[in-house]
C-alpha cells in the first residue's frame, strides 16, 4: 500500500470545491464503493478485511509492519547510533553491576510516576530487585533505540517505540507469579485463595468478553440514583439526543442559560458524575440553568448518521430548544473532549452565519488541531482508517471493545497489565469509583461519522488548514468573536495540553486560557477540596499576539486549588444580572413540557 502523507489532502482539481463534510458515502471514505450492485467484487474483498480487522481487534497490522522496516532500515545505515547504543548497553550493565555489588547505593532505574507494578516494598530485596532493575534497565536501553533517528519519520519512530514498550509490558517480571514477591506473599497468606479468586475473575471477563456484556453497576453506583442524579428533566428528544434541564437550586438564576455538549464517544454523565463533583451541579447551585445534551447509543440502523447530523441535529437544535425554552438572552456554550470540537466547529458556522446567539465558548479538554494530538496518532494513519472503515462497514458502527482496547493500550501497564495481575493473580475485585463506572459505560460510533471525524480531522487536519467546510463553505476558527475559556489538563494522553493550547493560536477572540493539574478525566472533573489540585490561567485579550506554550508556561504561576471557582466567576462577568428562578421546567407553550425525569432513557441504552 502507498504511503499517504500525514496532514495532508489529495489534490484535487482546479475546479473541484474545496473538501465537504459530509459528502455522499461512496465520495466521502468510501472510494471503493458501498453498494453490492455497484461493486461486487470490491465489497468482497471489504467483507473480507473486516473480518480480519475484527479479529485483530481494529488494528491494522500493516502500519506497524512498516514502522519496524522504516526503523530497521534506517538503524542499518547509522553506525554511530549503533555504537551509541551498544555504549548504552554497557553502560547499564557497569550500573547494575555496581548498583548490586555494593549495598545500600541507589537503584540507577526507577519506574515512570504513573507505573504502578513495581510499588511493593519486595521489589526492593533480592532476588526481585535483580528482575526489576534488568527490566527497567532494558526498557531504558529500548527507549533510546526507537528515539528518533536521521530520516526516519517521527511518526514512525513513535510507533516503534510504543510497539518495542507494548512487547516489554507482556514480558514483565510483575506478571509472572514466580517473579513476583506481591502474588507470593499472597499466595502464602491465603494458602491460594487468592488464586482460585483470580481464576473465577478471568472465568466471568472470558465470558462477558465472548458476549459482549457487563455487570450492572454495583450498589451505590447506580446512574439516576447515585450517579447523574442531578433533578430535572427531558425537555426536548430527537432520536439523536435527549436534552435535560436542570431544576434550579437556588432563588435566583443568571439570565443566561448553559448548554453542555458532551463527547458522544461515552456517556454525558462524567459531568454529572457523584453530587460530590458533579460539575452540572455546581452550576446549578451557583445559580445558573443549566441543560445538557445526552446523545443516543447508534446502532447499526443509524450507521449513516454524519458529522454533520451531530452538528445540526444535535448542536444546533439543542441551541434552538434552550432558545425556546429561554427565549432571550444568549446561551454560555459548553463542550468536553469531542463534543468540544464539535461546539468549535458550530460556534465558527454561526460566526459566519452572523447568528451572535452565544454568550461566550468554554471548551474542556478539546482539541481544534490535531497535528500534535498525542499517542492517538500512532493509532491513525490511511492504513489503519481504511481498517476501521472496513470493520465499521461491516457492522454499522465502532463497538465498544474495539475503542476500549485502544484507550487501554496506551497506557498498558497500567491499564491493562497492573489490572490483570490484581485481578488475576492477587485476586482482588476491583474497587468500585464513580469514574471507573462511566468508562465502562462505553458507547458506539456511527460508522459514516466517526469515519468523517478520523479522516477529515485527526488524519487530514482540515478545520485549522483552511479546509473544511460546512454547507459547502469554509468554516474559520478566527471568524468567532464569543469570549473562549479553554481548559487543558497536564497529563492528557488524549488531548495533550500543548495540542489543546493551539486553540489559542487558531482563534483571535478574547480567551481566557487554563492548564490544571490531573489526566483527560480526572483534570475536568476537579472539584474543590479536591488534594493536591492546581492550576494555572491566563488572560489573553482579543488581538493579543500570540505567545507559544513553552514560553506561556515558564512565565505564568500556578496556583494551588480547582479552577472551577475561577470558571464560575469568568461565566458570572459574562452574564447578566439575577433573576427570580423559573417556576417550572421546559416550555410546554412553546413545544418543549417535560417528557421524562433526568437522566432520561438515552443514558440507559447498551
Amino acid at each position: 500500500m502507498p504511503k499517504t502523507t500525514r496532514r495532508t489532502a489529495p489534490r484535487r482539481p482546479a475546479d473541484e470545491p474545496p473538501a465537504v463534510l459530509p459528502v455522499p458515502v461512496a465520495a466521502r471514505s468510501d472510494p471503493e464503493g458501498r453498494h453490492a450492485s455497484d461493486h461486487p467484487h470490491r465489497n468482497l474483498d471489504r467483507a473480507a478485511r473486516a473480518v480480519l480487522a475484527r479479529m485483530n481487534g481494529g488494528v491494522a497490522s500493516h502500519s506497524f509492519i512498516e514502522a519496524w522496516a522504516d526503523w530497521a532500515q534506517h538503524m542499518s545505515a547509522a553506525p554511530g547510533r549503533q555504537l551509541e547504543l551498544a555504549e548504552r548497553a554497557s553502560r547499564n550493565a557497569a550500573l547494575l553491576m555496581k548498583h548490586f555489588a555494593g549495598p545500600g547505593t541507589e537503584p540507577p532505574f526507577a519506574p515512570e510516576p504513573f507505573d504502578r507494578r513495581f510499588r511493593h516494598p519486595g521489589w526492593q530485596s533480592a532476588p526481585f530487585a535483580v528482575w526489576q532493575q534488568a527490566f527497567l534497565a532494558s526498557q531504558d536501553w529500548w527507549d533510546a533505540a526507537t528515539a528518533h533517528l536521521r530520516g526516519l519519520r517521527p511518526e514512525e519512530a513513535d510507533r516503534t517505540r510504543f510497539m518495542a514498550r507494548q512487547v516489554l509490558d507482556v514480558m514483565s517480571p510483575s506478571n509472572f507469579p514466580a517473579l513476583n514477591p506481591e502474588i507470593i506473599e499472597a499466595t502464602l497468606r491465603s494458602g491460594g485463595r487468592n488464586l482460585v479468586e483470580g481464576a473465577r475473575h478471568a472465568g466471568q471477563d472470558a465470558i462477558r468478553t465472548v458476549t459482549n456484556s457487563r455487570d450492572a453497576a454495583p450498589e451505590g453506583y447506580r446512574v439516576g440514583e447515585d450517579l447523574a442524579c442531578t433533578p430535572g428533566q427531558v425537555v426536548f428528544r430527537n432520536e439523536l439526543f435527549e436534552l435535560i434541564q436542570y431544576a434550579p437550586q437556588t432563588e435566583t438564576v443568571r439570565p443566561e442559560p448553559v448548554l453542555i455538549v458532551p463527547a458522544w464517544i461515552m456517556k454525558y454523565y462524567v459531568l454529572d458524575l457523584s453530587p460530590r463533583n458533579s460539575v452540572i451541579r455546581h452550576l446549578v447551585a451557583q445559580g445558573f440553568t443549566v441543560f445538557a445534551i445526552s446523545w443516543c447509543n447508534p446502532g447499526a440502523d443509524q450507521a449513516e448518521l454524519s458529522l454533520e447530523d451531530y452538528r445540526r441535529r444535535g448542536v444546533m437544535a439543542a441551541l434552538d430548544a434552550v432558545n425556546a425554552i429561554v427565549p432571550g438572552p444568549n446561551v454560555h456554550a459548553v463542550g468536553y473532549c469531542l463534543g468540544g470540537t464539535m461546539l468549535a466547529i458550530a460556534a465558527a458556522t454561526m460566526a459566519r452565519e452572523r447568528d451572535d446567539r452565544l454568550a461566550s465558548i468554554t471548551l474542556m479538554a478539546a482539541q481544534v488541531d490535531f497535528a500534535e494530538a498525542g499517542e492517538l496518532l500512532l493509532f491513525v494513519d490511511e492504513s489503519q482508517v481504511a481498517c476501521l472503515e472496513d470493520m465499521m462497514w461491516y457492522q454499522g458502527y465502532l463497538d465498544r471493545p474495539q475503542m476500549a482496547r485502544t484507550f487501554s493500550a496506551i497506557r498498558s501497564e497500567d491499564l491493562i497489565w497492573s489490572r490483570a495481575v490484581r485481578r488475576y493473580w492477587l485476586g482482588r475485585d476491583d474497587t468500585p469509583t464513580d469514574m471507573g463506572v462511566w468508562l465502562a459505560d462505553t458507547t458506539r460510533m456511527p460508522a459514516r461519522m466517526h469515519s468523517e471525524y478520523l479522516r477529515g480531522l485527526f488524519l487530514e487536519n482540515r478545520l485549522t488548514a483552511g479546509r473544511f467546510a460546512v454547507e459547502g463553505r469554509v468554516i474559520a476558527l478566527k471568524d468567532i468573536s464569543a469570549p473562549m475559556f479553554v481548559v487543558a489538563t497536564e497529563t492528557d494522553h488524549i488531548a495533550p495540553w500543548r495540542s489543546v493550547y493551539k486553540t489559542r493560536l487558531f482563534t483571535d477572540c478574547d480567551l481566557t486560557f487554563v492548564l490544571t493539574s490531573g489526566g483527560h478525566n480526572s483534570g475536568i472533573v476537579n472539584p474543590p477540596g479536591t488534594p493536591r489540585s492546581s492550576y494555572r490561567i491566563f488572560h489573553r485579550p482579543a488581538g493579543a499576539l500570540y505567545v507559544g506554550p513553552d514560553d506561556w508556561l515558564a512565565e505564568t504561576p500556578g496556583a494551588a486549588g480547582s479552577w472551577w471557582p475561577d470558571w464560575v466567576d469568568w461565566l458570572g462577568k459574562k452574564s447578566g444580572g439575577a433573576l427570580p428562578a423559573p417556576k417550572r421546567l421546559g416550555a410546554p407553550e412553546r413545544g418543549h413540557r417535560p417528557l421524562v425525569a433526568a437522566p432520561g432513557t438515552y443514558v440507559f441504552q447498551t
